[in-house]
């Protein structure tokens, strides 16, 4: 996101950081588009990181959706988050 915003009159204005963040709200994993997809490369590797770190097991064949709510479990458990 650039910080710019387009006012009613064609006009470029900066955007505050608040209405940076809720033009871009968090979406849920389970409503992603592409949530049901294979995790992805960067995905695994930072479960992994963060998985040696909580001494946790990852299961084989996560979703993009699954990795990422795992994900957001083992920073909350290693103080990452």
């Amino acid at each position: 996101m650039n910080g710019f915003g387009m006012r009613a009159t064609g006009e470029y204005e900066r955007m505050s950081e608040k209405e940076q963040v809720t033009q871009n709200p968090e979406k849920d994993p389970e409503k992603w588009v592409t949530g049901g997809e294979p995790i992805t490369g960067p995905q695994e590797s930072y479960l992994n990181t963060l998985a040696q770190e909580a001494d946790e097991e990852v299961p084989e064949d996560l979703t993009k959706a699954e990795a990422s709510e795992l994900i957001d479990k083992l920073q909350d458990e290693t103080g990452r988050g």
